[in-house]
């Protein structure tokens, strides 16, 4: 049970307020664990957590709903139905803020999202900008902050790796060879040493599985004989079961 509630706890904390899934590797159904059973385990204040992160993880996804984008009013705002993709005027309930429901910048008629020039009072929070504390997943388009620390982000919702300054995809960098040139080059937020190591212990895995490979490949040759008489003895055996003439 102590380990079911730390399983919990951990995916709540880590998924962004997406379903969680049952523990057990064997489960043919892949079943979801109910609400009850949640707030059953785990303490009230994790449990308050969880609802409150799937609310957002709701109006993320929600084409027909938005957030406010004014930092201190969290206001969950209605979108008009229309073409999708197709930028709307949207007004806040509680402040009263007229913004775009594409680009969040307030509202600016008819002109393009691209053509608007930045509102500092919210462009500057919400945005692709690179000194915007708050940004969309370049896959999943949900919210994710940052405080500090290193530039390469992971989205807990999708597990998409990207830059975040420049919104690059860096899944298959393993290298991380995108801040070594261009705008973000030494934007890492990690020294030159520390960046060293991480590439010499790539390096260091991807050497020990091709030693492996080239150590068990040899053997596997060898074996194959036996493995494919063992085989076929197996298939003899089985079909002189089904066969009525041989008994």
């Amino acid at each position: 049970m102590t380990c079911l509630k730390q399983y919990m706890m951990l995916s709540i904390r880590e998924g962004c307020g997406s379903p969680i899934t049952c523990p057990d590797m064997v489960c043919l159904n892949h079943g979801i664990l109910q609400e009850t059973e949640i707030a059953c385990l785990v303490p009230v204040a994790e449990y308050q957590l969880y609802q409150r992160l799937k609310f957002e993880r709701e109006v993320h996804m929600d084409p027909l709903r938005t957030w406010c984008p004014v930092a201190d009013c969290q206001t969950v705002c209605h979108i008009a139905a229309g073409d999708p993709g197709k930028p709307v005027m949207v007004e806040c309930p509680s402040c009263h803020l007229k913004f775009c429901s594409c680009c969040k910048d307030a509202w600016h008629g008819e002109s393009s999202c691209r053509d608007q020039p930045i509102v500092p009072e919210h462009g500057a929070l919400f945005g692709t900008e690179v000194d915007a504390p708050i940004k969309q997943c370049p896959v999943c388009r949900i919210y994710i902050e940052r405080n500090e620390g290193c530039a390469q982000m992971m989205c807990k919702n999708c597990k998409h790796t990207f830059c975040w300054y420049c919104l690059q995809n860096l899944d298959n960098d393993i290298f991380l060879r995108h801040y070594d040139k261009g705008p973000c080059r030494n934007k890492l937020g990690h020294s030159r040493a520390s960046v060293m190591w991480n590439r010499t212990q790539v390096v260091g895995i991807l050497v020990g599985l091709g030693v492996i490979a080239l150590v068990t490949s040899p053997l596997l040759l060898l074996a194959s004989p036996c493995i494919i008489c063992c085989v076929c003895k197996s298939c003899r055996g089985k079909k002189k079961k089904h066969d009525p003439s041989t008994t």
